[in-house]
């Protein structure tokens, strides 16, 4: 059987599991999903010597099929399965490590529309398999090289009960807060609000009723227009914060009690100040489209800055090479580490909510007036801008190629091009999906539009990459 070999991305598998008019092509069938098992199986156990598997899925129409199908691959190779059903990645990821797992493995595609959906691999103490990983794991399915055995299913309920009282035993508010929960019905609706109401909040919940089609919005809070009913709640309820989640519950959003929304690189500003308080000279963690203000005021605070290749794997794998006790990046993905949290190092938006929330309830003062001392600079959101799968890398290093022959460049991911002191630009293949990412900042309106239109007018001689997201 034929498989799409571009669905093996950079960090997870995703593709198309039901082909409509804009996807008309399936990547993910049972008969795929069940070859992705034998595949990931097969390859945990020859490179990890791995025994057993948690698996878990999304609240996607097509994940219950999918991750069954997945579970019988997988347990065909001999490796025993515990399924834990639904469940946010962080929260199987947290499984993981709390109960010695082998592996672990997550059905879901994130934040992607409902077409799609994906499989997110973990080894021992959830550390990533990615990368050239998932190319082997591609070549033994190619192959039809695959392992038996019979492997035995069991299994759990308890993981979330385990989840909540390890974090209530860390965190808890020193004073009440109301919140408003977008979970935009994805996944992260059958839990955040219990957790968060367990630590002492007052939660307002808005599209945390689990539906598969996603009717109100895409669940994907790094999406301002994704944010706007949170927003609107947020202020008729007086709330203290509004806080929004993806499809399957490792990327946070936040809005403050006017409704304004705020890109996640404020949020690292908020950790960081607290991290850099008890931990002075740790290193922080970030992806290439970070604020220059967050840089600045890491520094300010006597931390290490350190910039990462876009992506949670990457982000998480730098983390465990410097041993740093805090990353995020601009999508929403927020890491705690060992050194300091005392927790494991991968990318849970339910903690960083939880401790958002704690380092709010410390204080009087209101969230929107946390950074009133930050310099005002003039940050355009993430821009996606379609791109074939088989075309985006080609174009970004031509791309790349220009910029550093006439500019001040940073390469370690697409290009961060420094037109000057205080003005960036930044594009990069999206790892999830078939688009381009581009993210722009300067000191003021003028100046954004001049290094905008320099970046666009370089897309220009690719007539494969869509400009609708471009205003002269």
């Amino acid at each position: 059987m034929n498989i799409n070999p571009l669905i093996f991305r950079a960090y997870d598998i995703r593709g198309i599991a039901t082909p409509s008019e804009n996807y008309p092509v399936a990547d993910l069938t049972v008969e795929t999903v069940e070859l992705i098992g034998k595949g990931t199986g097969t390859y945990m156990k020859r490179t990890y010597k791995t025994k057993n598997m948690l698996v878990g899925r999304d609240n996607r129409l097509h994940s219950p099929e999918l991750q069954e199908a997945f579970i019988k691959g997988v347990l065909s190779t001999g490796i025993d399965v515990t399924n834990i059903g639904l469940a946010t990645s962080p929260l199987l990821y947290y499984a993981v490590c709390k109960y010695q797992t082998d592996s672990g493995v997550n059905i879901t595609a994130s934040h992607n529309p409902k077409e799609y959906n994906g499989v997110k691999i973990v080894r021992d103490n959830a550390y990533s398999v990615c990368g050239d990983e998932l190319q082997k794991i591609v070549e033994l399915i190619q192959k039809n090289d695959f392992e038996t055995g019979e492997g035995k299913l069991t299994h759990k309920d308890t993981c979330f009960d385990d989840y909540v009282n390890d974090i209530k035993s860390r965190m808890e508010l020193s004073r009440p807060l109301k919140v408003v929960v977008d979970a935009g019905n994805g996944t992260a609706g059958a839990f955040a609000p219990e957790l968060l109401r367990a630590i002492g909040a007052e939660v307002i919940e808005l599209y945390c009723d689990l539906d598969g089609n996603y009717p109100n919005h895409a669940a994907n809070p790094e999406e301002e227009n994704n944010m706007l009913d949170l927003g609107k709640l947020v202020r008729e309820h007086k709330a203290d914060l509004g806080l929004g989640f993806d499809g399957d519950g490792d990327r946070v959003g936040v809005v403050d009690e006017n409704g304004k929304h705020y890109s996640a690189d404020y949020l690292l500003i908020l950790l960081s100040r607290d991290l850099l308080k008890h931990k002075a000279g740790a290193q922080i963690v970030f992806d290439v489209k970070v604020s220059q203000i967050l840089i600045d005021e890491i520094k300010n605070l006597g931390g290490i800055p350190v910039m990462s290749k876009t992506g949670h794997s990457f982000i998480e794998s730098k983390m465990h090479e410097l041993n740093a006790p805090l990353g995020g990046e601009i999508s929403g993905h927020m890491f705690f580490g060992k050194d300091h949290y005392d927790y494991y190092g991968f990318d849970d938006a339910f903690f960083a909510a939880c401790k958002i929330l704690e380092l709010l309830s410390q204080g009087t003062t209101s969230f929107s007036k946390q950074f009133a001392s930050l310099p005002q600079m003039q940050t355009t959101p993430e821009f996606k801008a379609y791109c074939p799968d088989d075309k985006k890398f080609e174009i970004v290093k031509k791309i790349t190629d220009t910029f550093t022959r006439s500019h001040n460049c940073i390469t370690i991911d697409g290009v961060r091009v420094n037109f000057d002191e205080s003005s960036w630009g930044a594009i990069r293949s999206s790892n999830t999906s078939p688009n381009l990412t581009l993210r722009f900042e300067a000191l003021n309106q003028e100046r954004l539009k001049e290094i905008q239109k320099l970046m666009v007018d370089e897309l220009k001689k690719y007539p494969e990459v869509s400009l609708s997201w471009y205003q002269e």
